[in-house]
């Protein structure tokens, strides 16, 4: 299947949620390409996973903003690779830098820069331990095992429709019980 099959398959998976993400946050390596980039030299030519190019694409019509969180150590190197592939300027906030944290650096830096607060965020990453340490901070996020793909969309979506939904509910029932035990306790005074 081709970048367009993808992008209309993808456009029909967002079209059967409810509620989509702001911002939809991706990896780089072994995320949205098969490779590290430090292992590389930037006068390759890089290729992206099968689906991810439609996918990327998909999101934008559909109004859905994206950026990156890499812990790359060679941002000039994943820049270029960026640029090659022509996706660079479809990225709202492109967070490249080595460091010691899961990513919560990366996606202190996103929020600051889109506003987007951080459970309005969908993440796809291929490291466990990013997962969890981006979760912490209320963002949904996806474990891929071979790059993004249609699959890996369809659960992110759901799972995000998912916790949004939960903590609506939980918002609203947390009203409800403070006012009910207000009410009470204004006839037992």
């Amino acid at each position: 299947m081709g970048d367009e099959g993808v992008k209309n398959e993808a456009m029909e998976i967002m079209g059967l949620v409810q509620l989509l993400p702001r911002l939809v946050v991706f990896d780089l390596d072994y995320t949205l390409w098969p490779f590290y980039c430090e292992c590389r030299s930037k006068r390759e030519m890089p290729k992206l996973y099968p689906h991810a190019k439609g996918i990327l694409y998909a999101l934008k019509d559909k109004g859905v903003n994206v950026a990156i969180a890499s812990r790359s150590p060679t941002p000039d190197t994943a820049n270029t690779f960026l640029e090659k592939l022509g996706i660079k300027s479809m990225f709202v906030a492109q967070e490249i830098f080595s460091s010691r944290t899961h990513k919560t650096d990366h996606f202190q830096r996103i929020n600051r820069r889109t506003r987007i607060p951080y459970n309005e965020m969908l993440f796809f990453d291929d490291e466990d331990l990013n997962i969890d340490a981006v979760s912490k901070m209320g963002v949904t996020s996806i474990l891929v095992g071979n790059g993004v793909n249609l699959g890996a969309l369809r659960q992110g979506l759901s799972n995000f429709s998912q916790n949004h939904s939960s903590s609506e509910r939980n918002k609203q029932g947390r009203g409800r019980i403070s006012k009910k035990s207000s009410s009470s306790e204004t006839e037992e005074e």
